[in-house]
């Protein structure tokens, strides 16, 4: 049940749907800190913006970007960005990082890599830390996603770390998903994973430029050979491998374009719908699953028992499924 909020609690909310409708960035960025907030009486005004601002957002693309540390995410971003905004456009970079929230350091980081685009009317980058979890990605990420939807942005852009366990969670949060990789791809494709090629929508080869022009193209072909082998993660788009420059602002416009094909072909066949629905219902999935491990901790005697229960499940004395019986049973759920 849906916890009542106080006259000035409802005020500060009316405030922050009107900032956030009307693109105020400043409204924006502190109705985004307190969705971050893990106060529950912050939680209970979060959620209650949440659902004024959901009708209004979903219109946006969404796009993530990975590659490895180096590949030149953030410069590239910063220059498809800046062209995107000139054609007129609202840019929202969210650069999901899950040592942020230690370091505090992302915020200055991201923009200083982004520097064309920190200054600009109509764009707006804002770190998304995970709190060290992915459940924090889900949780952080999509709502911040939500408000800038709301906030009038139509282009998301989510940003990743590295390739690991992340990229999959963000993967199933926006509509494509782009990997960026290096000239000389021999021993790089060794090091992706197999399964973010099989979920990529597009591979783009980056810093093509100069001397590495001809390495990056070899590498292009190395990476539609790894392509062909696996399975397409959508039956209506085989993901195109491309050769770009971010720096040097060389085969963006082909890359945008392949985004907007992309797009057009899911729509057409009613993929793209179906997909945001199924992310909708994965989302409160878990949601729900964090949602029963805020309950377990919170609960003395369930979060002894659990760690009675780690004990006993790490030293083979219990199996897991009776473990998990037990402790559903001090919730009354089982």
């Amino acid at each position: 049940m849906q916890e009542k909020i106080s006259d000035q609690e409802s005020n500060r909310l009316n405030e922050f749907e009107t900032g956030v409708l009307s693109g105020d960035i400043t409204k924006l960025a502190r109705a985004i800190t307190l969705i971050e907030s893990s106060k529950p009486e912050h939680r209970v005004m979060a959620q209650a913006l949440l659902q004024r601002l959901l009708p209004h957002s979903g219109k946006a693309q969404r796009i993530g970007i990975t590659g490895v540390p180096g590949v030149g995410k953030s410069t590239t971003i910063d220059q498809l960005g800046t062209n995107l905004t000139k054609m007129g456009h609202k840019i929202a970079v969210l650069a999901v990082d899950p040592t942020s929230s230690r370091s505090g350091g992302s915020i200055l980081g991201d923009k200083t890599r982004m520097n064309r685009l920190a200054v600009d009317a109509n764009a707006y980058i804002r770190p998304s830390p995970t709190s060290g979890t992915l459940g924090g990605v889900t949780r952080k990420t999509r709502e911040t996603m939500a408000l800038c939807e709301a906030a009038g942005f139509d282009i998301i852009i989510v940003e990743t770390v590295g390739v690991g366990q992340s990229e999959t969670a963000v993967a199933d949060m926006v509509d494509f998903f782009l990997v960026l990789a290096l000239p000389g791809a021999g021993d790089e494709l060794q090091g992706i994973k197999k399964g973010i090629l099989e979920i990529a929508d597009m591979i783009a080869v980056n810093k093509a430029d100069g001397d590495n022009a001809t390495r990056a193209e070899r590498a292009a072909l190395d990476y539609k050979n790894a392509l062909h082998i696996l399975t397409p993660a959508s039956p209506n788009w085989s993901p195109p491998v491309l050769t770009i420059s971010g720096l040097k602002d060389l085969g963006l416009d082909n890359l945008w374009q392949a985004i907007t094909d992309h797009k057009h072909a899911l729509t057409t066949s009613g993929e793209y719908q179906a997909r945001r629905q199924n992310q909708n219902v994965k989302w409160m999935h878990e949601l729900l699953e964090q949602g029963l491990m805020d309950i377990l901790n919170s609960r003395d005697n369930v979060r002894i028992e659990l760690q009675t229960l780690e004990g006993e499940v790490r030293d083979g004395r219990v199996t897991p499924q009776l473990a998990v019986e037990k402790l559903l049973s001090l919730l009354n759920l089982s």
